[in-house]
């Protein structure tokens, strides 16, 4: 089988065999060498060592009876090692006392070394020291031939020749083991180009090989069944690209109908924003016309406080929709209670269900049952399905909301007597925009956003909403299902209004709208409270010096110093570490509150203020000190 590179396939698996043969064996063999060479150095070493040692012993007599000759004897005995070069006898003082040469001229030091051996020049050289009764009476000098290099050749010629006959054996083994190898692929490079010829994608290479080449070979196989299939397939891709075109008309059809939505949104909210305009204006003109007449005042003030809850009510709730579509709105966890929830949300409804006169029940389980969640955003979610009943139920209709405990899940229902939905808008009641009376003389407001915020809130929260409907006339239910803390603690919740003990307090205003300012200093003023009222940034913080407030309630755009610079300042004095700061601006965004937190502000007020949340916080003012100490 030829390769692209003109080499074969078998050629290069025994070459690919062979070459690892030969560095494996090249690697053992010097790794073998290299000991070799060192036990033969130590054997070597301490052979001569050894030698010296016993010439030590016998000669040790002859130098301490100064017999010369004996010693001589002694050395002469080393003929019979023929590797023996030359030896020495020295006595203490380093002076010769005997020597022995096994060939004229051999050099022999003058005086002895330290005691040791060292090799130099193809020979090893011993120093002993002799001792008797521990005293040393003198030196033992041997020098001997060292065959290193003879040992490397002869070593490295038996490796030599284990390595050729290892190299032939395993050059045969892999000629014969390629056969596995090659023939399976030849078969596969032959199917190849038979389909490459005939077009016929029907071929298949056979065999039932085992390990990687079966793999590769079934894998080819498959390859030419699923170019088989992908050739079906293309006929029937008309069929599918009909379908896409389909699919793309009604996705054209959802925006046709999305951009129709749009305007029909915003011919609704500036309807929707003119609306409340009219009876503020109106308001206006009774308290201008007939402010002496009280009861005609009260009537307006009612009037104009229910149209402004109205829009703020709409612009909080685009704002909020805006927030979940960007990805920048969150809710705040924490362990809440059901009861309380609903409390808060009959707060914000009740007037409005309680002006169309109808008739609300409330039905819920006589435990408390605790959730996970924003309580801020728990109590938006049933207002706004309350106020979405109240809406759409005639006059003198029943509202109801009846909670049940299953399990770990909560079922909130809230259901109503009125208009009801009709069947093919059950699945698109929770879009934005959509309407259930989207006619020009209907009778209810509203700008289509406040079931869909109440979806995407449940779903913030890991829970579920449906809407359920006998049909047009026959009212509408809407099933919210939430997870409960199964083992609550009691959360912490502040103190209710009603028993907070009747207090006064020293309260800094600072705010460039001088009647907004105004009227909210003659409220507190008239509750009792001392108050000190300001309208620039540098006013403001003199008078905290002076005035040590309790409460400080601060505009952010003030002239010649912001409300973050004031209330910096306000902070930094030591008579008002324990003031409470609260921002009091139009903006509501989530990065202003860091901003303010940031600032030292302890509460972030949006405007349109009511007087109720100025008093909720300052009744709740030991809890933030209890927080503070």
């Amino acid at each position: 089988m030829v390769m692209r590179d003109g080499g074969t396939v078998r050629g290069k698996l025994i070459l690919m065999a062979v070459s690892t043969t030969f560095v494996a064996l090249l690697a053992a063999s010097v790794a073998m060498l290299l000991f070799d060479l060192r036990a033969f150095q130590r054997y070597w070493t301490d052979d001569l060592m050894t030698q010296a040692d016993i010439m030590a012993r016998v000669t040790a007599p002859a130098l301490t009876f100064n017999d010369e000759e004996t010693a001589r004897q002694n050395l002469a005995v080393l003929r019979v090692r023929p590797q023996i070069l030359a030896a020495a006898i020295y006595t203490s003082d380093g002076t010769r006392f005997a020597t022995y040469a096994a060939a004229p001229n051999q050099p022999i030091p003058a005086r002895p070394a330290p005691s040791g051996y060292r090799i130099e020049g193809g020979e090893v050289a011993v120093f002993r020291n002799i001792v008797e009764n521990g005293e040393m009476v003198g030196t033992v000098y041997l020098r001997s031939r060292y065959g290193l290099v003879d040992r490397l050749f002869s070593y490295g010629a038996i490796l030599g020749a284990v390595m050729l006959g290892a190299l032939l054996i395993a050059g045969l083994v892999a000629s014969r083991l390629q056969a596995a190898i090659t023939r399976p692929l030849a078969a596969v490079t032959n199917v190849a180009r038979q389909v490459m010829q005939r077009r016929d994608f029907t071929l298949r290479v056979p065999g039932n090989d085992s390990g990687e080449i079966g793999v590769l070979v079934a894998a080819f196989n498959d390859m030419l069944a699923e170019i088989g299939r992908r050739s079906h397939a293309l006929q029937e891709a008309n069929a599918t690209l009909e379908h896409e075109m389909q699919v793309r008309e009604r996705a054209e059809e959802a925006l046709r109908l999305a951009d129709r939505r749009k305007d029909e949104f915003l011919a609704t909210l500036a309807h929707e924003l003119r609306n409340p305009l009219a009876p503020i204006r109106t308001g206006l003109d009774i308290l201008r016309l007939r402010s002496g007449d009280a009861q005609a005042t009260q009537r307006a003030t009612d009037i104009m406080e229910r149209q402004l809850r109205q829009m703020v009510r709409l612009v909080d709730d685009l704002l909020d929709v805006s927030r979940i579509n960007t990805g920048k709105f969150t809710i705040k966890s924490g362990r809440v209670e059901l009861k309380a929830v609903v409390n808060d949300a009959l707060e914000v409804v009740r007037p409005y269900i309680e002006l169309h006169g109808h008739e609300l029940t409330i039905d819920l389980p006589d435990r408390p049952v605790f959730l996970n969640g924003d309580a801020t955003r728990l109590a938006q979610i049933l207002s706004n399905l309350l106020n979405n009943a109240a809406k759409y139920t005639n006059r003198g209709g029943r509202v109801g909301l009846r909670a049940t405990v299953d399990d770990r899940t909560l079922t909130l229902v809230v259901s109503d007597t009125g208009i009801g939905i009709a069947p093919d808008m059950l699945d698109t009641v929770f879009e934005m925009f959509v309407q259930v009376d989207s006619t020009l003389e209907r009778s209810v407001a509203g700008l289509g956003v406040g079931l869909s915020l109440a979806r995407k809130l449940v779903e913030l929260h890991g829970g579920s909403i449906e809407a359920h409907s006998a049909g047009l006339g026959h009212g509408s239910q809407f099933v919210v299902r939430l997870p409960i803390v199964v083992e609550p603690e009691l959360p912490a919740k502040p103190t209710p209004m009603s028993f907070i003990s009747a207090e006064t307090y020293r309260i800094l205003l600072a705010d460039d709208n001088v009647d907004f300012v105004n009227s909210i200093g003659a409220l507190l003023t008239a509750m009792g409270h001392s108050v000190v009222i300001t309208h620039n940034g540098a006013d403001a913080l003199a008078a905290a010096k002076r005035f040590c407030p309790d409460y400080a309630f601060l505009d952010i755009g003030l002239p010649q110093m912001s409300g973050y610079d004031l209330a910096r300042g306000i902070r930094d004095l030591s008579c008002c570490t324990m003031t409470v700061m609260v921002a009091v601006t139009g903006w509501g965004q989530e990065k202003d509150r860091q901003l303010a937190f940031e600032a030292g502000f302890d509460h972030h007020m949006v405007k349109p203020v009511r007087f109720e949340q100025i008093e909720e916080i300052l009744g709740n003012r030991s809890v933030i000190k209890k927080l503070r100490t």
